[in-house]
């Protein structure tokens, strides 16, 4: 037995009788399992303490990422892998009569997150560590996730995310680091013995916000870096007096009220109290980031003249963009600082990442909403509108239009507060995440700012961390791939390029055929066991997961389907029909109604279609409930299409298109987001391009009139009519108007416009599917040529571009 087995065992079985009081025999398998994390942890402290350590001796610049989501999944696998372990931790386990598989598949995906914000965050502590980079990430500790997603009779149904209900041994409480948040209260003016004015805020209420770490290492090297997320906690825990009196419920109100704050990510903010909700979560979380930024900062610098050449802060999307009027609020108010020298200081600190273009998005808040919540920093939002229109009044003279167009603050009566602009004019740089999203910020959602701030507006397209995304998600083809060109490409995937000659190589493709059908016999096995679900693994897999919004187009994909089925129906000649599934999964937000019927058509689409013995041995529909990292592991490895088809102009990046080229999906889209660079990566004879370009949307968009489509496109009236008569839903005919009703009157996203050109597509695919070696080729060519897309050369652009840091050895 080797030392290191023999020394991870003895840890082990010590937390598993020392610190839950078990053994062998009594012991659970969350027992097992949290001993086994505490047992890795441990490998984890030292080089933890040495990393923050090296840090502080050399005293360098440090970047803090600021995120309302980070979606990280499951911990286990990646950190093992990450510190090279599950090998001798196989061993070891199996000694002691335990699977590894069997702790790995015990652990919960954490609730920290929905969509691609979220997980792209991950995907950047995960760069940022295995580059070395001194990053700490910021968000919120939330107790109940977003939602659990659960089907009932075909509807989306919301029950908590508990994922903290048994606790989580990966996290390490900070009791000792609580700061003080505050709310609500009014401003005064206080007058010093020098004549000089400054402002207090006083009468607010207060929330504590705790820390709470994650370690995260970088793969194979001896960086860790912190996740620090913050809970919120009640300063008054219990009233002794109004439980003695028998107010039960008011003895504990309080402290209810108070911890509401990180309960749940995303409330809805359909009402007013929603809304306030939303905007305390974000001021939550950024004042106690700034504490304790400032916290470490004045270890060894008592004035702030370094503080940017120190500091760091990228905003993470608007969200935290209260960051900015809470930096100033500190430096003016509290230190004192004039506001000049504390304005260059929060400029040259803060940088900004847009990640959409729907208006919808870009937060906004009521002026009202804000001066009874922040009024404090309605003042200085105020006061930075004011100095930045005389900026623009300068260089723009007689012009008082483009002011008005200009303002943080605009409206009348309740006057609307645009974080998105505050966030740009208070960073030294914003960027897009793909060139043709930056493209449209410049000329067009920012158009009027990037001819005051020239050069401000930069590109740096997403990527995703290959450890996560293909060594762990897909060990059958990283295991294909390293076989054949070394494992250089963990930490370079540039060096995927080396593969594309063995697309020429007859039993590389078949090795790679096998590998992709292990993949979806073993998917088969997973939506079986945990959802009850059929899926023949010689079907054609045709993946749409992803979040649920119109733009997405998931209605298309779905239109596809009706298509198929009504050609199956109406015994069109299809003697080489290549049997298809079609996989949904994601979740619609709790108060998009529309977006959930989309969902219940889904489901009643997949029943007529498996109703149907003409039908049911060609085609399927599924959907695999609560959408999340995992079953995205589990999902995107077994893809033969990867459905990327949002309308152009509308989805910023994506990083589901990059996970999916990695593992050997071919990608059918649209030119929109980082679909035109995967194009121009793989080749345009590796990618299925439909639809319209943004420009083309922009122009039709003046004169659409979608019912023109639908009359001159006889398959397309017929699914519109059907869906609008309660074909797919005859017990309940009207159900789905509202979706026939909102396609022919406006269509937003251009669905019908869209859907002749989509159709023909797919029968290109079927075409090149059915040719066995031709797809293998495109689908090799893929992965080879995905380099481009790590998280990796992403994070050194930030540094590089952005963030003007360099990497520590530790």
């Amino acid at each position: 037995m080797s030392d290191l087995i023999k020394t991870f065992q003895e840890s082990f079985l010590y937390h598993l009788i020392y610190t839950f009081g078990k053994d062998k025999y009594s012991a659970t398998q969350r027992d097992k399992y949290n001993s086994f994390v505490l047992a890795v942890r441990e490998k984890l402290i030292d080089q933890w303490i040495k990393t923050q350590q090296e840090y502080y001796y050399r005293d360098v610049k440090r970047v803090y990422y600021l995120s309302l989501e980070f979606l990280l999944g499951r911990l286990l696998r990646n950190i093992s892998i990450n510190l090279d372990l599950p090998d001798n931790y196989r061993e070891a386990l199996d000694e002691l009569g335990i699977t590894y598989e069997e702790i790995a598949e015990f652990e919960w995906d954490a609730g920290l997150g929905n969509g691609g914000l979220g997980r792209l965050a991950a995907c950047f502590l995960d760069s940022m560590a295995t580059l070395g980079y001194p990053g700490y990430g910021y968000g919120i500790r939330y107790e109940y996730g977003i939602f659990t997603q659960k089907i009932i009779d075909g509807y989306q149904v919301e029950f908590p995310e508990n994922w903290l209900r048994y606790g989580n041994p990966w996290e390490l409480p900070r009791p000792e680091l609580i700061f003080p948040v505050n709310f609500y209260g009014r401003v005064n003016t206080i007058t010093n013995k020098n004549g000089r004015y400054r402002m207090e805020w006083t009468d607010t209420d207060q929330v504590m916000a705790m820390a709470y770490d994650y370690p995260i290492p970088g793969y194979q090297c001896n960086t860790v870096n912190t996740l620090r997320l913050w809970s919120a906690k009640s300063t008054r825990e219990f009233n002794l007096d109004y439980f003695n009196s028998g107010d039960y419920f008011g003895a504990i109100q309080d402290k209810t009220y108070s911890e509401t704050i990180s309960k749940v990510l995303y409330p809805d903010d359909h009402t007013m109290a929603g809304k306030e909700l939303r905007l305390k979560q974000q001021y939550f979380f950024v004042s106690a980031t700034l504490r304790d930024i400032i916290r470490r900062y004045k270890k060894f610098y008592p004035a702030y003249s370094d503080f940017a050449d120190k500091v760091a802060v990228q905003i993470n999307d608007t969200h935290p963009a209260i960051a900015i009027a809470e930096l100033m609020r500190i430096l003016v108010d509290e230190e004192q600082l004039s506001w000049d020298e504390a304005w260059s200081i929060t400029v040259r600190s803060f940088s900004y990442t847009n990640h959409t273009v729907l208006p919808e998005a870009i937060e906004i808040w009521s002026e009202g909403l804000m001066g009874h919540l922040l009024p404090r920093h309605l003042q200085i939002i105020q006061e930075i509108d004011r100095r930045y229109l005389i900026q623009v009044s300068e260089k723009f003279p007689g012009n008082p239009d483009k002011k008005q167009r200009m303002t943080i603050i605009s409206g009348d009566g309740d006057r609307q507060v645009h974080m998105a602009y505050l966030a740009l004019i208070g960073s030294h740089t914003i960027n897009g995440v793909s060139d043709l999203h930056t493209d449209i910020l410049r000329r067009n959602i920012f158009h009027k700012f990037s001819e005051v701030y020239t050069d401000r507006i930069i590109n740096i397209t997403n990527g995703v961390t290959p450890r996560r995304w293909l060594l762990e998600a897909n060990p059958l083809l990283s295991g294909l791939v390293t076989e054949a060109i070394g494992d250089a490409w963990v930490k370079n995937l540039e060096e995927l390029k080396k593969l594309e000659p063995f697309g020429d190589d007859t039993e590389f493709r078949r090795r790679f055929r096998e590998v992709k059908m292990a993949n979806k016999v073993s998917l088969s096995r997973i939506l079986m066991t945990e959802h009850g679900l059929t899926f023949p693994p010689d079907f054609f897999l045709d993946c749409h997961i992803k979040r649920f919004h119109e733009y997405k187009r998931q209605l298309l994909t779905l239109f596809h389907a009706i298509t198929l089925y009504n050609r199956i129906i109406e015994g069109k000649p299809y003697d080489d029909f290549v049997p298809r599934t079609i996989l949904f999964s994601g979740k619609a937000a709790p108060g998009y109604t529309f977006c959930k019927l989309i969902i219940k058509l889904i489901h009643c689409v997949s029943d007529t279609i498996q109703a149907n013995p003409l039908t049911k041995k060609k085609l399927q529909i599924l959907f695999a409930p609560n959408y999340g990292v995992t079953l995205a592991q589990q999902i995107i490895p077994a893809a033969d299409l990867s459905g990327q088809i949002s309308t152009a102009g509308y989805e910023a990046s994506g990083t589901g298109n990059m996970k999916f080229i990695l593992n050997g999906a071919v990608t059918i889209g649209t030119l929109d987001g980082s679909n035109i660079e995967i194009m121009s990566q793989v080749g345009a004879d590796n990618f299925f391009l439909f639809g319209m370009d943004a420009a083309e949307i922009t122009e039709l968009r003046r004169t659409y009139t979608p019912r023109l489509f639908y009359e001159q496109n006889s398959e397309l009236r017929k699914i519109i009519d059907q869906i609008a008569e309660g074909h797919f839903c005859p017990h309940e005919p009207g159900l789905f108007g509202p979706i026939a009703q909102a396609l022919l009157l406006e269509d937003r996203y251009f669905v019908l416009a869209d859907y002749a050109d989509y159709i023909n597509c797919q029968e290109r695919v079927s075409a090149a599917y059915r040719d066995e070696e031709l797809w293998t080729r495109m689908a090799i060519c893929n992965v080879a040529r995905s380099g481009r897309f790590s998280s990796d050369r992403t994070v050194k652009e930030y540094a590089e571009k952005i963030w003007k840091i360099k990497a520590v050895p530790v």
